[in-house]
C-alpha cells in the first residue's frame, strides 16, 4: 500500500506501470560520468542471448532454439542474438563488452533471493537491508542530501541512507495547469506535503520535453533526458520484466531483446555527446539451463551473460573462462558453471565508471564480505575468483 504522502505525490503527476520496466531509478550527484544498472528480473538466458557456438556440444543442445537469423558472430566462439542488432553495431565500434559464464554468490535458484542478493551485495539473500547503488550513491560528493527515482517503487538496489523520491512514465493523461496549481495551493501551508509536493513539481518539470510513454525506446529517452540536464541525475537504475521464458522461449526472448535493444539505442542516441562518459551495466540474477524443456523454454539455471554498454567502455570483447558444454562440464550436470563472479564485475565497472576508488567500491559494494574488485581494463579475469556454487 501506497503512503499517503507518497500517493499525493505521484496521483497527479500521472505514476503509473510501463511496459518493458516498471521504473527508472535516478541518483544526483555532480559528475561529468554517468553509469546505468539495467537488471533483467526473471533470470535471462545467457546462452541464448551470447550463444557459444563454438562449443561443440552448443548445437546439439539448443540447435530447436535458434530461428532462421544467425546474428552477429562476435569471435570463434560466440554469436550475439540477432534482436541485439543496435548492440552489436556498439560492439563493433568498441563500445560493448560481455562477460559470459558470470554468477553472483547464489547459486539456489529462487528469483527473490537471487535478485536480493544481485540488488543489495550481500552473501545470502535478506542479509543486507539496503541496496549497492544507494552506497555506491554516498561515496559521491552530492549537490543535495536526495536522490531521485524515476519508478512507481525504488528497486533494492537503490534503497538506503539516501532519500529516493519516485515518479514513472503513464498512459493517464497530464492534469490540466489549473489542477496543479490548486493542488500547489492547498498544500502549500503543509508543513510535511509541501516539500514532498515541490520535489514531485521538481521532477515532473524536468520531464517537461521528454518523450515519457511507456514504450522501451521512450524509456530510454526519458532516462537520457535526465541524464543530461545540467543539474541532473548521473546514476540511474531500469528494471526490465519478462525474463523468465519456461516455455515458447524462441518468440519471448527475441521480443524481450529487441525491446532491450530499442532501449539502448533511443538511450545512446538521446545522451549525444554524454554518451562518451556513459557506461550502462546489464544484468540478471541468474540464468537458465543448458538443455532445452519439453515446452520450448529452459528452466532456471546457474551461469548467464552480463554486458556493459557505452562510450566509456572499452568494449569489442568477450571476456570468458569458458567452462564448456560437455556433460562433465556443467554445474550440478545441468547448468553453465560460472568461473566468472558478477559481484566482483559489478564494482569493477561501477568503480571505473564513476572515477572511484576500487577498494573503496569493494567494501561498499559487499559490506559483509570482501569484492574483490575486477582489473580496470577488462583484459582478463583473476582465475582465483571463480564462483564457488
Amino acid at each position: 500500500m501506497l503512503a499517503r504522502r507518497q500517493f499525493l505525490s505521484t496521483a497527479a503527476l500521472g505514476a503509473g506501470a510501463v511496459f518493458v520496466a516498471p521504473g527508472v531509478a535516478f541518483a544526483t550527484v555532480p559528475t561529468d560520468r554517468r553509469f546505468v544498472f539495467i537488471i533483467q528480473r526473471g533470470a535471462a538466458d545467457g546462452l541464448d542471448i551470447l550463444r557459444p557456438t563454438g562449443d561443440p556440444a552448443f548445437a546439439g543442445l539448443r540447435g530447436g532454439l535458434i530461428g532462421d537469423a544467425a546474428g552477429t558472430k562476435l569471435d570463434t566462439m560466440f554469436t550475439l542474438h540477432p534482436a541485439l542488432a543496435e548492440v552489436a553495431k556498439m560492439y563493433g565500434q568498441g563500445q560493448a563488452l560481455f562477460v559470459h559464464a558470470v554468477a553472483s554468490p547464489y547459486c539456489d535458484r529462487s528469483h527473490f533471493d537471487g535478485q536480493n542478493v544481485l540488488e543489495t551485495g550481500g552473501a545470502q539473500p535478506y542479509a543486507v537491508r539496503d541496496g549497492w547503488l544507494n552506497r555506491l550513491v554516498t561515496m559521491l560528493p552530492r549537490s543535495s542530501d536526495e536522490a531521485i527515482a524515476i519508478a512507481a517503487t525504488v528497486p533494492t538496489a537503490l534503497r538506503g541512507s539516501v532519500q529516493v523520491a519516485s515518479f514513472a512514465p503513464s498512459a493517464l493523461p497530464h492534469a490540466a495547469d489549473d489542477l496543479m496549481t490548486r493542488v500547489t495551493a492547498l498544500y502549500d501551508a503543509d508543513p510535511q506535503l509541501h516539500p514532498v509536493w515541490s520535489a514531485a513539481l521538481e521532477t515532473k518539470g524536468l520531464t517537461a520535453d521528454a518523450s515519457a510513454g511507456q514504450d522501451p525506446a521512450s524509456l530510454g529517452r526519458l532516462t537520457a533526458s535526465f541524464l543530461t540536464k545540467p543539474n541532473g541525475p548521473r546514476v540511474a537504475m531500469l528494471e526490465t520484466l519478462g525474463w523468465d521464458t519456461h516455455n515458447a522461449q524462441k518468440g519471448r526472448l527475441a521480443n524481450q531483446l529487441t525491446n532491450l535493444d530499442a532501449m539502448l539505442a533511443a538511450m545512446r542516441d538521446g545522451l549525444g555527446p554524454a554518451w562518451a562518459n556513459t557506461t550502462v551495466l546489464v544484468a540478471t540474477e541468474f540464468g537458465r539451463t543448458v538443455a532445452v524443456n519439453g515446452t520450448g523454454g529452459t528452466d532456471h539455471g546457474t551461469g548467464s551473460v552480463a554486458m556493459l554498454v557505452g562510450g566509456a567502455v572499452r568494449g569489442g570483447r568477450v571476456v570468458s573462462d569458458w567452462p564448456g558444454l560437455a556433460p562433465s562440464k556443467l554445474y550440478q550436470t545441468r547448468d553453465l558453471r560460472p568461473t566468472n563472479a558478477l559481484d566482483a564485475l559489478i564494482a569493477g565497472a561501477a568503480a571505473e565508471s564513476l572515477a572511484l576508488d576500487p577498494e573503496r567500491v569493494g567494501a561498499a559494494y559487499s559490506p559483509r564480505r570482501r569484492v574483490t574488485v575486477q582489473c580496470p581494463d577488462w583484459s582478463k579475469f583473476n582465475s582465483e575468483k571463480v564462483v564457488k556454487c
